[in-house]
């Protein structure tokens, strides 16, 4: 595996951890509709959280966050619908549904880790 996805991989790995400390159950990993992938979908209280995880080893391009454009932001929005239609039954309570990012950063051997909530909307 090239090292970039090796990173990537490891950057949700991080992400999954952060949020279970954080009081979040991780419903599904790697959701795939179409041409979309949610990375992580989590649930908090009646917070149904569709969070976008970018994980950088350097800053010189900007922030992981920066990287998430309105194309990637579209498919979320569709992945999300089908997530969420497929799966009406199985949810017992009305929910929010909310778009987050977890940013990561690797410096050297250690990594910052920034949740982004409500970081965009649906359009």
């Amino acid at each position: 595996m090239a090292e970039h996805n090796n990173l990537g991989k490891l950057g949700e790995d991080l992400a999954v951890s952060h949020l279970e400390e954080n009081g979040y159950t991780i419903q599904h990993r790697n959701y795939v509709f179409q041409k979309a992938e949610i990375d992580i979908i989590a649930q908090k209280d009646s917070i149904l959280a569709i969070i976008e995880v970018k994980t950088r080893s350097n800053l010189d391009f900007g922030s992981p966050q920066d990287f998430v454009k309105p194309k990637k932001i579209q498919l979320l929005i569709k992945a999300v619908n089908a997530y969420i239609n497929d799966r009406e039954k199985d949810f017992q309570e009305d929910l929010e549904i909310r778009f987050d990012i977890v940013a990561i950063h690797k410096d050297r051997e250690s990594f910052a880790i920034e949740h982004l909530t409500d970081a965009f909307y649906h359009f």
